[in-house]
């Protein structure tokens, strides 16, 4: 296919894309909130409920990662540390990992992340959210709560996985020839 055709034809794919994006946010808007418990996380500074990350935020994003020992949660992480100060004008951001908060301080600072942490080690709020594989593994992705009153509530959610919508890495190495052709995400690149 030619070059002029092609990019007609991918400019159509991604109008189609575009249209179901919107369609999947009418039906986001309408979804029937989840109420949740305020859970207790650890932090470099003690402990923080789940009402407490909001700040003076109505909404809050907690990004579930699985923590230092996975490079894709940390290509993720590297880019919302990239866009965070946008995220954090509009609602509450916060990394939620299993590992405990001095790892995470030291993690965060060997990376230059600037978003608040909290460790969920030895607490339900993983598996409350589904977050939890059946193995008892730790699995990616974001949840999306909103306060109601005096209530918590969880307005959305969906998983991580390589190539989807919250990296733009895989979306990149896709206008490549040979796409990803293979790669994987490293911690560091010699």
């Amino acid at each position: 296919m030619e070059y002029r055709e092609n990019a007609t034809a991918l400019a159509g794919y991604r109008s189609q894309i575009a249209d179901i994006r919107r369609k999947m946010r009418e039906l986001q808007a309408a979804v029937e909130p989840e109420p949740v418990a305020d859970h207790v996380f650890a932090t470099v500074d003690g402990t923080a409920r789940l009402s407490e990350l909001f700040g003076i935020k109505d909404d809050l994003i907690v990004i579930h990662n699985m923590g230092t020992s996975c490079s894709s949660c940390t290509l993720w992480a590297d880019g919302f540390n990239g866009i965070y100060h946008h995220l954090a004008n509009r609602a509450a951001f916060v990394v939620c990992s299993p590992d405990p908060p001095d790892v995470q301080r030291r993690f965060a600072a060997g990376r230059g992340w600037r978003f608040p942490m909290v460790s969920h080690m030895g607490t339900d709020f993983a598996a409350d959210m589904g977050y939890r594989s059946a193995s008892g593994g730790w699995r990616p992705g974001v949840s999306v709560f909103r306060r109601d009153g005096d209530r918590i509530v969880r307005v959305s959610d969906t998983s991580f996985q390589p190539g989807d919508d919250f990296c733009a890495v895989w979306h990149l190495l896709d206008l490549l020839p040979d796409g990803a052709a293979g790669w994987s995400p490293k911690f560091n690149y010699a």
